[in-house]
């Protein structure tokens, strides 16, 4: 591999002069200019990313913890992350925290320690010793959501509770009383905001959810497999389902199938996150969609900023979602 050393003895100028021109940190002649840029493309040199960070204070690196990249929302928030970062000259480090908050704060030291520009956080769960990391932690950041308590920064996050009211809102108005709610874990903000959409859903109907309609698990297509599981062991079956996302809701749909139920003449469902496979299960899921890539753009708009320096206070964007009514809801029989 090239070094900056021999492309200055190709160019015929000292290693400083090549320095200023991969880096335009001094004015330097057009016939020099010229002459080292072609030189470093005949040598296919590559500056060193850590050199030019110690020189310049900036890596231009963001870091982003996620809770579970084989979640398709996470990967398609990511998407729109990487999508806008690379825009302007950013590249993206992606931690995988697998639901594990220890790792979580393992691989925050890791990304603090590359002398990242920034940093994007989605939590998993609560954790003292991330709060503990993060509260005296000088790298813009922006919090997605999920806040952490004690720590201060930016905020984005869709509107989880209207999200739930309306899609308990939509099984209401087709004519179903029977309601039940497969939630995510019952120790995460969105899940429970969620909950709290669909309880003032029922309330305003005034409708009430018998005992065991409300199951939390996990946000993962087995553990709304299991959650209808039990769900259709009760004495009263529910004719609907609001599913606290579209994996559980397809697991959900996988349970169904399985105990000879159709859908949606037998049990309507509806998930949360409209995620790209939303549109190709059997039958296709009705879900809230969330703006998953333009949330990705305006998270990367906010650090951006924050890493410019700016001073303005601190903010906290609320998304809307939108109801997406396909094949798996229909009126009861």
């Amino acid at each position: 591999m090239a070094t900056m050393k021999q492309v200055a003895e190709r160019a015929g100028v000292s290693t400083s002069t090549v320095s200023h021109v991969i880096n335009n940190t001094r004015v330097v002649s057009d016939d020099v200019r010229e002459r080292v840029t072609a030189v470093i493309a005949e040598m296919r040199y590559i500056p060193s990313a850590v050199a030019r960070s110690l020189k310049n204070d900036r890596t231009h690196t963001i870091g982003m913890m996620v809770p579970n990249n084989s979640n398709p929302y996470f990967a398609e928030l990511i998407q729109g992350i990487e999508d806008a970062a690379f825009k302007v000259g950013y590249n993206v480090i992606l931690c995988n925290a697998y639901d594990d908050p220890r790792k979580q704060a393992a691989y925050l030291r890791v990304l603090i320690e590359k002398r990242i520009d920034g940093m994007i956080l989605v939590a998993s769960g609560a954790d003292e010793e991330l709060a503990r990391l993060l509260a005296h932690q000088q790298t813009p950041m922006v919090l997605v959501d999920r806040e952490v308590a004690g720590v201060q920064a930016d905020f984005v996050e869709a509107d989880h509770e209207t999200g739930g009211y309306l899609a308990t809102r939509h099984l209401i108005e087709l004519g179903h009383r029977a309601i039940a709610c497969i939630s995510g874990p019952r120790d995460l903000p969105p899940s429970l905001d969620r909950v709290n959409g669909y309880r003032r859903a029922l309330a305003e109907a005034g409708l009430d959810a018998p005992s065991g309609y409300l199951v939390y698990s996990n946000f993962t297509s087995e553990g709304g497999y299991r959650a209808l599981q039990q769900l259709l062991k009760l004495g009263k079956r529910p004719t609907a389902v609001f599913a606290g996302n579209d994996l559980m809701a397809i697991g959900a749909l996988c349970a169904a199938s399985e105990a000879g139920l159709r859908i949606p003449s037998d049990l309507s469902v509806i998930g949360y996150d409209d995620i790209a496979l939303a549109s190709y299960s059997t039958p296709r899921l009705s879900t809230m969609a969330q703006p998953k890539y333009d949330m990705g753009q305006r998270i990367v708009g906010m650090l951006m900023e924050r890493i410019m320096g700016s001073a303005q206070p601190l903010r906290r964007e609320l998304l809307q979602t939108r109801l997406v009514a396909r094949q798996s809801t229909a009126a009861p029989r």
